[in-house]
């Protein structure tokens, strides 16, 4: 069983808990130009030298020279149908069946465009893979870790143990769907998932919100 962290080319986390799961990972994987910021931070992180299994990615934003340095540990995928942060997905999917566990790190802030695009992916790494933020057997959970907050999927009904005060969005592109809520100070019963800003920006009122989701879907939660 591994923990594998993938480091993005967005701002890279300050505070003691994303750093943490970087510590504590078992392999870490580098979207190609966060290879640059990964070899600013990982002293500091680790007090030592610790370099990446792997850097994916197109390779268009990571200098020749680091290339050349890296270059058993580089991982060229040259096709455009997918971003770095994708095809570094696959590659940890493919290269480590033993994963427990996945950690985005580094996915957000900078260009608000990738950070956007990048949340919505876990979503459809939950299509593609079956994997969400939550366990299930045989399959690592995955989420999307920041200064601010835990970012993952769900594609069904779910309880999810956040403690009570805490701020949750809930986020979802179908626009059919009906999440009937417990747990939360204003319910998305009667929300219409028809633009990403119905359900955010809510608290939960229990330590507990359970989510009862009318069909299987693709459903992104934020919590602070």
């Amino acid at each position: 069983m591994s923990k594998i962290v993938i480091i993005g080319a967005g701002d890279f986390p300050k505070k003691e808990f994303p750093r943490y799961l970087v510590r504590c990972a078992d392999r870490i994987i580098c979207c190609d130009s966060a290879l640059r910021t990964w070899l600013r931070v990982m002293v500091p992180i680790f007090g030592q030298e610790r370099l990446p299994d792997a850097v994916v990615g197109d390779m268009d934003s990571l200098p020749k020279t680091l290339q050349r340095c890296f270059a058993d540990r580089i991982v060229h995928i040259s096709e455009q149908d997918d971003n770095d942060q994708t095809k570094a997905m696959r590659y940890a999917m493919e290269h480590y069946p033993d994963a427990t566990e996945i950690h985005f790190i580094g996915a957000t802030g900078k260009r608000e465009d990738h950070t956007v695009g990048n949340m919505s992916l876990l979503m459809e790494y939950a299509r593609l893979w079956g994997v969400s933020g939550l366990p299930s057997e045989g399959k690592p959970t995955v989420d999307m870790v920041t200064d601010y907050g835990t970012i993952f999927a769900v594609t069904d009904s779910c309880s999810l143990p956040v403690g009570e005060g805490r701020r949750i969005s809930v986020f979802s592109p179908d626009n059919s769907l009906k999440i009937r809520s417990k747990g939360l100070v204003w319910p998305t019963d009667d929300v219409v998932f028809d633009n990403w800003w119905k359900a955010t920006l809510n608290r939960a009122s229990e330590d507990i919100v359970s989510l009862e989701l009318s069909h299987k879907s693709l459903v992104l939660i934020s919590l602070d």
